[in-house]
């Protein structure tokens, strides 16, 4: 409230009176300063401030926080073995549906008109597009595949990237694992929908040419979906997680080939999670490389994200 208040140029002392049903008035530490005021419209926890400011510095600290105060993008994907981006703008745009080219990925499309078409839309009944924000579409297309590898994606989720695999592997098999088999409920009938060859494993063995691990994390890249998460957020929940993410690392790895490859993503912008655990990663297993590795911040296009592709040396 008060940074809604403060946003707006007014002087939260002249509504925060105690009179009739007006909220109690604020103490001395409560609004009064300058520096409350910038922390305020900043709208995320100080520590949390902090991070963003060692990890990107001042100019994108203050972009990143601003960021995760709007509303973010609705943004789909094109399933390459059904249409290109002509084709599913045309289809869509049947439905009431407009969207425009994303500059992240080639088969971005984000909606900019009937947004509440798109689940009951031609369109997505018969697979031609799924949902799917930029980001993690760019990572996919970023991965060494070829038909025919041995492909596992070991924390699924709700599967939207075991799909994209899928895709690019002209249709699969894509195995897919998550430990709580619940969040996979609904990728049978995702699979069947987009002609994707998507083999749920509940103990997944190897070999694999190449895993990937979108870990659990902050999430702080897409905090604007979920604005409640970066405030019930704390540093004994980030350690928890740091704990969580070397493991999946350590367990995964055993699982690849020769001369594999893994993938470390998540859906964050503090390096906490993100380069210092794949420099532990490296530092413990020196028969890995890192080939690149890339953190896209939250903006107009999409959410923050981040990945490393690390291949086992021969």
């Amino acid at each position: 409230m008060l940074g809604v208040l403060l946003l707006q140029g007014k002087d939260p002392a002249e509504l925060f009176t105690g009179e009739g049903h007006a909220p109690a008035c604020l103490a001395e530490d409560e609004g009064g300063s300058a520096e409350l005021s910038e922390e305020a419209v900043r709208d995320v926890p100080d520590w949390i401030w902090g991070a963003f400011l060692d990890d990107h510095g001042p100019a994108k600290a203050a972009e990143i926080a601003q960021t995760l105060r709007c509303r973010a993008p609705i943004t789909l994907r094109i399933n390459g073995l059904m249409g290109d981006p002509n084709v599913a703008r045309e289809v869509l745009a049947e439905d009431g549906i407009e969207t425009r080219a994303n500059p992240r990925a080639d088969l971005a499309l984000t909606v900019t008109e009937g947004a509440r078409r798109v689940a009951q839309s031609r369109a997505y009944r018969d697979g031609l597009v799924e949902l799917q924000d930029a980001a993690s579409q760019a990572a996919i297309e970023a991965l060494p595949l070829s038909v025919g590898m041995r492909v596992l994606d070991y924390c699924a989720g709700g599967g939207g990237k075991s799909l994209a695999l899928a895709a690019r592997l002209g249709g699969g098999p894509v195995w897919a694992h998550d430990s709580d088999k619940k969040r996979m409920r609904d990728l049978p009938g995702r699979a069947e929908r987009a002609a994707a060859d998507i083999r749920i494993v509940a103990r997944p063995k190897g070999p694999f040419d190449l895993i990937l691990c979108d870990v659990p994390c902050s999430g702080s890249g897409t905090w604007r979906r979920a604005p409640e998460a970066k405030w019930r957020f704390d540093k004994e929940d980030l350690a928890d997680l740091r704990n969580v993410q070397r493991e999946i690392l350590s367990d995964v790895a055993p699982m690849l080939s020769g001369e594999g490859i893994l993938v470390y993503a998540t859906c964050s912008v503090m390096s906490a999670e993100n380069d210092q655990i794949v420099s532990w990663f490296l530092s413990e297993n020196q028969d890995f490389g890192l080939l690149s590795s890339q953190q896209v911040l939250p903006d107009e296009d999409g959410d923050g994200f981040y990945y490393a592709i690390l291949r086992r040396a021969a």
